[in-house]
C-alpha cells in the first residue's frame, strides 16, 4: 500500500470520526451538567421542532443509544468518503436533511432524537449503489453492508419492538432517502467502471450500423461538393481483322 492510499484511507475516517466525536461531546456535557437536550430533537409539525432536523442526530437518550449508533456511523461514513469521495458530502447532507424533514412531516407527536436515521440512509445508499451501478467492486460493498448491517431492516417495523421507544420513522425515512439518492447518483462519483473488450466490440459494431456515423457523413459531404459529371452514351467499336487466307486470296 503506497503513501497516497494510506492518506486516502485516513482522510476517509476523518469526517465521520469528527461527527461521532461531537456526538459524544454533547452526551458528556449533557451528563456532566445534568441536563436533558431531547428538546433539541425533531417534534413533528411544530415550529420549535424544525431546528431538530439539524440537531437531533447529535442527541441521544443514553449511553446504549449513542453506542449503538457510533460504530455503524463511523464504518458506513468512512466507506462513503472512501468510495464516493466526490459526492460524499452531498450524499451525507441530503440524507441528513431529507430524513429529518420527512420525520418532521410524518413522524409521531413526540421528540425524535439520535443518528439512526443517518445510519440507515448510509447503509441503504451503499447497498443499492452497487446494485444500480452494476459494478462488481461496488457489489462487494453491497454484500459487506448486507453482512454487517442486514438486520437493520427489522428496525422499520414498529410492531416488532412494541415496548421499546424506537423512532422507526427515522429508520424508514433514512432507508428511503438512501435508496433515492443511490438511484439519483448512480452515474456520478465512485470508481471508474471497468469497460470490457466485448463492450468495446459491441460499440464498434453499432457505429458501423449507424447511418449518422461521423465518417459516413464526411464521405457524403465530400461527394456533395463534387459536381455531377454528365453521363456519356455507351459506344461499342468493332475492329475487323482479315485472316491470312483472305489476304492470300486477295493477292492472287
Amino acid at each position: 500500500m503506497n503513501q497516497s492510499e494510506k492518506s486516502k484511507i485516513l482522510s476517509s475516517f476523518y469526517y465521520p470520526a469528527l461527527i461521532v466525536g461531537f456526538m459524544w461531546l454533547v452526551k458528556v456535557l449533557e451528563m456532566a451538567f445534568g441536563v436533558q437536550l431531547y428538546r433539541f430533537g425533531i417534534l413533528p409539525l411544530t415550529c420549535k421542532g424544525i431546528p431538530g432536523i439539524l440537531t437531533s442526530p447529535f442527541i441521544h437518550s443514553n449511553l446504549a443509544h449513542i453506542t449503538s449508533n457510533s460504530l455503524p456511523l463511523l464504518v458506513l461514513g468512512s466507506l462513503l468518503f472512501y468510495i464516493y469521495r466526490t459526492i460524499a458530502w452531498r450524499v451525507l447532507i441530503f440524507i441528513w436533511i431529507i430524513t429529518g424533514f420527512w420525520v418532521w412531516i410524518l413522524g409521531r407527536d413526540s421528540f425524535h432524537i439520535g443518528a439512526s436515521g443517518i445510519v440507515y440512509g448510509l447503509a441503504f445508499f451503499l447497498f443499492f449503489s452497487g446494485i444500480f451501478r452494476k459494478d462488481s467492486r461496488l457489489l462487494a460493498i453491497t454484500f459487506l453492508v448486507a453482512f454487517l448491517y442486514g438486520s437493520m431492516v427489522w428496525g422499520i417495523f414498529p410492531d416488532l419492538f412494541p415496548k421499546k421507544n424506537i423512532s422507526w420513522e427515522s429508520h424508514l425515512m433514512g432507508m428511503i432517502a438512501g435508496i433515492v439518492l443511490a438511484f439519483f447518483y448512480r452515474n456520478e462519483g465512485g470508481p471508474a467502471r471497468k469497460i470490457y473488450s466485448w463492450e468495446i466490440e459491441e460499440e464498434t459494431d453499432s457505429d458501423d450500423d449507424d447511418p449518422d456515423a461521423y465518417w459516413k457523413k464526411e464521405s457524403v459531404e465530400k461527394h456533395k461538393d463534387k459536381p455531377d459529371s454528365p453521363t456519356k452514351p455507351l459506344q461499342i467499336n468493332y475492329i475487323y481483322k482479315k485472316s491470312s487466307k483472305e489476304e492470300n486470296n486477295n493477292n492472287t
